[in-house]
């Protein structure tokens, strides 16, 4: 145990961000340098309030399993080549969780029963940038190769999680990726002030000395058939994601000025990096309208923002979620709490909840305004309450709802692999579909979810490809069979 009395003596203290005012007038990161770098004067204190706990519940809250007493003894001790092998011992790219994560391990955490929980998620990104700085993160070259080739289509995180596992297992693996780089939502998704795109890129060139093999601007079903993937790979891994967005089917949706938040945010980071996007929808001098609460309608907020947008209004469905921890979710599990972002610290955004869109109203094709009313839930259902409607400026409406599944057409139908009844993937417990040879990781199996649960169905379908391949594996398997959907 770090320090026995560290979580009685030392409150807890999070990375100080840039002041937002300068912030939003930039696309970097909202931290001074780093996440990592802005924590590290503090970092030792806030690991010295680990409990070290008999039995941690914040592996409980950790899909990954991260270690993470281990490396919060370790870096009270200044022992941060120890922490580092640790923290990778289970995680093939803390600097990617460590800043997008909302680290449901946190709401596990012991001490956050009657106090403030330890502050893992920056403890863990301060040691993957420090690591970074200090050179210490190399790749890892297999000291023999297998003979075997694998396919991991999509380059999101449970498709890179999925293809460094089983490069350095001694596989040959080629990623492809549609999309004219790599890193799926990661690349495309993620505004640059949450993550710089330099963080992604560094660990895909230690990928690539490892041996993995890119091949971005690549659709299975047009440039390579489900026959041709088959014939020349011994196993396939579909990292997909889920990528049907949820839409919002009410009168005027045709208007111009009305989109998904996934083909506004792409624009908005391929300009940030200094690539041109011809007709580019930008919130520049326009009353933005963001539908749903989430992270995406928080980027969506953020780049608005930056964008120079006149006003900007998020309506949530579902009513204001309460500041501290409801009696419904008990500790541990992750709870639904009343929470501000960096985005919403950077204008003056109106949150407005429980509200439901009924019309959108334009002039000359495009959207003008909003119609909407407030609901509530009353015995289980949503129902509209009387007397509540009103109209809202609305030059752009972002929809940022969240995702259904995964593409029914291109490389699903191409290999003919079965859907569940939810729309998604279905797969066994070793991550295998209905195909033999032919594995699902991430959210293209389990559904819309978190970063880290990509990563370590990745690391899991990794295991589940090399022992289909192997006969067995020394590959670790995160996800224990009874966490993961069963094909139907």
């Amino acid at each position: 145990m770090a320090d026995p009395k560290g979580f009685v003596k030392v409150a807890r203290q999070v990375a100080d961000r840039r002041p937002a005012d300068d912030r939003v007038d930039d696309w970097n990161e909202v931290y001074p340098g780093t996440p990592g770098r802005a924590v590290l004067p503090i970092i030792r204190q806030q690991a010295s309030r680990c409990m070290d706990c008999g039995i941690p519940f914040c592996h409980q809250g950790c899909p990954l399993g991260n270690l993470i007493p281990e490396w919060n003894d370790l870096i009270y001790n200044d022992l941060w080549r120890s922490a580092t092998d640790r923290l990778h011992a289970t995680n093939n790219f803390p600097e990617f969780t460590g800043r997008l994560c909302p680290a449901p391990c946190e709401t596990a955490c012991v001490v956050g029963i009657n106090r403030e929980p330890v502050t893992i998620k920056n403890v863990e990104v301060a040691i993957a940038d420090k690591a970074w700085d200090d050179r210490r993160i190399v790749p890892m070259v297999p000291e023999w190769h297998t003979g075997k080739t694998i396919a991991v289509v999509g380059s999101g995180p449970a498709g890179l999680a999925a293809a460094q596992q089983l490069t350095r297992a001694g596989h040959t693996v080629v990623v492809y990726e549609r999309a004219d780089d790599i890193g799926g939502l990661m690349r495309f998704g993620i505004p640059e002030f949450k993550m710089e795109k330099k963080v992604l890129n560094r660990r895909l060139k230690q990928m690539r000395q490892e041996g993995t093999v890119f091949k971005p601007r690549t659709t299975i079903g047009v440039d390579i058939t489900g026959e041709q993937l088959r014939e020349r790979f011994d196993a396939v891994v579909l990292a997909i994601g889920s990528t049907v967005p949820r839409d919002l089917p009410v009168a005027g949706r045709e208007l111009a000025g009305i989109h998904q938040a996934m083909e506004f945010l792409p624009q908005a980071n391929k300009v940030a990096l200094g690539k041109p996007v011809a007709d580019q929808i930008t919130a520049t001098g326009k009353h933005v309208v963001v539908i749903g609460g989430g992270d995406t309608g928080s980027d969506c907020i953020g780049t608005s923002l930056r964008q120079g947008a006149a006003s900007v209004t998020q309506l949530e469905i579902m009513p204001t979620p309460p500041e501290a921890r409801p009696e419904g979710q008990p500790w541990p599990t992750y709870p639904m709490t009343f929470k501000i972002s960096t985005s919403h610290e950077e204008g003056d955004v109106d949150r407005v909840f429980s509200v439901s869109t009924s019309e959108f109203t334009g002039d000359d094709g495009r959207v003008t305004a909003l119609r909407l009313s407030e609901v509530r839930f009353a015995a289980g259902r949503l129902e509209t309450v009387e007397g509540t409607e009103r109209v809202i400026p609305a030059d752009l409406v972002l929809l940022a709802m969240g995702f259904v599944g995964p593409e029914s057409n291109g490389v699903v139908a191409e290999l003919g692999v079965e859907l569940d009844p939810r729309g998604n993937i279905a797969r066994g417990t070793d991550f295998q579909t209905s195909v033999p040879g032919v594995f699902v990781a991430g959210d293209a199996g389990r559904g819309q979810s978190l970063i880290v649960w990509a990563i370590a169905e990745g690391r899991s379908a990794a295991h589940g490809v090399d022992t289909y391949l192997q006969g067995s594996s020394p590959l670790p398997r995160p996800i224990a069979p009874t966490d993961r959907p069963l094909m139907v």
